[in-house]
Formats: structure tokens, sequence, C-alpha cells
């Protein structure tokens, strides 16, 4: 087996990391577009199901039982697309990782453009679509994550991150330790690296299917990366309890200053109502954030994993 980590060649071998959930149809074309994208150089694709219905598993264990380069493992239930990354990641054999989604809407005869961008001095390239084949609502919602990513990571690069990167395998060993649920890996390279880059590539409209991720999933994919992995929503929260401090100073002010210059008092209830919400607003927000924090704490605490493989299939050949 090669040593992970060594600077990238012409053969450099690569694992290239498939998270899987209900695909079944688009997976062995995947498979043959990512042979024919790497036919110059040795390379394993390693698809991790994430408790998909029966069918997924029964075609990536096909695939891997007849192709002696492909490598299944299956969840035993549902553990989010990031935690199905590092599975695969952490079972990679090659000194360069791979990971592109089991749609199609990255082409993988553009994964080339991602090796030849990964020279000395990079540890980490991004496919960035010059144009996203998707809804509005969605390019505008994930563009807001990846800008919260930017301020949260503190990675210049984040505004262009994709699930369609290259890295290299040892900057695993970052992140070996166990991590509890709602991991991201961005977030974890970040860890290991400040290195990155990002090429243009092509994205095209899905062949199969829908996203899995609506607008409720990719807000708490945002929460998740904001609290697990940054302490700017506690910054938020005293910067709000500052503001609403001099807005308290400031009405305390207003209040006084009135009843001195016109020997009058403020209108009771619409003015002590307004105020009350705007003040229970803010603490309400801050408990939230602070909720956050501790539930992420609670589950660390009780060790709760951040996947669990519950079978592996590969070809006989490669045993």
């Amino acid at each position: 087996m090669e040593q992970a980590g060594t600077l990238p060649t012409a053969v450099e071998s690569v694992s290239v990391v498939v998270p899987v959930y209900r695909s079944v149809e688009t997976l062995p074309l995947l498979v043959a577009r990512v042979h024919a994208a790497l036919a110059d150089r040795p390379h394993e694709v390693v698809f991790v199901d994430d408790g998909s219905p029966a069918e997924t598993w029964a075609m990536v264990s096909t695939l891997a039982r007849n192709d002696p380069s492909v490598v299944g493992m299956r969840f035993g239930r549902n553990a989010g697309q990031h935690s199905a990354l590092l599975a695969g990641v952490r079972a990679a054999r090659y000194p360069i990782v791979v990971t592109i989604d089991d749609d199609l809407q990255n082409p993988p005869e553009q994964i080339p453009r991602l090796l030849a961008a990964l020279v000395e001095g990079v540890d980490v390239v991004y496919g960035s679509p010059a144009s996203v084949a998707q809804r509005g609502w969605r390019r505008v919602s994930s563009a807001a994550i990846r800008g919260l990513m930017a301020s949260a990571l503190g990675a210049e690069n984040a505004a262009r991150m994709s699930s369609f990167r290259a890295f290299r395998t040892n900057l695993r060993d970052g992140f070996e330790a166990d991590l509890g649920p709602s991991v991201s890996l961005d977030a974890l390279l970040s860890w290991s690296t400040s290195r990155f880059d990002s090429v243009t590539v092509e994205h095209h409209s899905r062949t199969e299917g829908a996203s899995n991720y609506n607008f409720r999933r990719l807000l708490r994919f945002a929460v998740d990366v904001a609290t697990g992995y940054s302490a700017v929503p506690l910054q938020i929260a005293m910067t709000l309890g500052l503001l609403t401090a001099f807005f308290g100073f400031g009405v305390l002010v207003y209040v006084v200053g009135r009843a001195i210059t016109t020997s009058a008092s403020v209108p009771g209830f619409p003015f002590l109502a307004s105020i009350i919400a705007v003040f229970s607003g803010v603490q309400l927000i801050t408990l939230g954030i602070i909720g956050e924090y501790l539930a992420r704490m609670h589950f660390r605490v009780m060790r709760k994993p951040s996947y669990v493989v519950a079978e592996s299939v590969s070809s006989e050949l490669r045993e």
C-alpha cells in the first residue's frame, strides 16, 4: 500500500469516496465514469450507504462484489452526509481522497482537474461550479451557508466550498478521535490545514430523483457547523445582550427625560408590551444558542458515535 501524504504525481493513487442515500440507477454509471476518468492511475471507489432502503444496498453490494476496485459500507441508520464522508475518508487506502456526490451533478470527468490543482503547497482543492443547476432558493441558501462557514471557520476559500473536493489523505490524522454526531468534513479539514484552493468545474442537472436537502436540513446543518466548530454564535449572543442593554439605557433616559421636561409619563401598556417583547426575544435567542452548545456537549458526554457501520462488502479478489 502506498503511504498517504506524499506529493501528487502522474500515477498517484486515488480513493473516491461517495456518500449514498436512496440512489440506485446512477451508481453503475458513476463507477464506469470514475474508471474512465482515472484510467491512468490506480484508484478505488468507496460507497458509504447512509441508511438507505434495501435496494440501494443491494446495488452497492453487487458493484462491490463484481469490481475489485469498489468497496461498500452500510450504516445501521441514517447519520448524515458528512458522517458518511468521514467513514469513507477513514476507510480510504490511497494518498489522495476525492469526494463526489452520487447524483452525477458533478461529472466524474472533472476529477483530473481537481488532481491537477493539488500541487505542492495546496492540501485541499474544491470544485466550484461556474453555474449551479439548482433552484433559486437552494442557490441562495447554499451561498449563505458557505458564507457562514467562511466566518465560522476563518477559511478564506469557504465561500467556494462544495461537496466535490480532493485532498491529501493524511489530513485525517487531525480528526482521528471520536467526534460525536453532526460532523462537518470541511470544518474537520480546516483543523488540519489552511492551504485551500479551488478550481472551476461543470455542474449538471440531476439525472435521478430530487435533492434530499430541504430548507430545514440546510438550516440544521448550518446551526450544527456554527455551534459545533465555532464560538461565533456565542459572540453574537453577547453582542445582542450589549445592544439590548444600550437600548434599555436609552429607554430609561427617554422615560426620565420626558418626565422631567414635560411632567408627563410615557403611555403605559403599548410601550411596556413592546419593550418586554424585545427583551424577551433576545433572551430566548440567547438561551437557544446556549442550549445548542449544551446539547452538543451532552451528546459528547454520552459518547454518541458519528456513525455505526453495520456491514461492509468487497470483491474476493480485493480481500
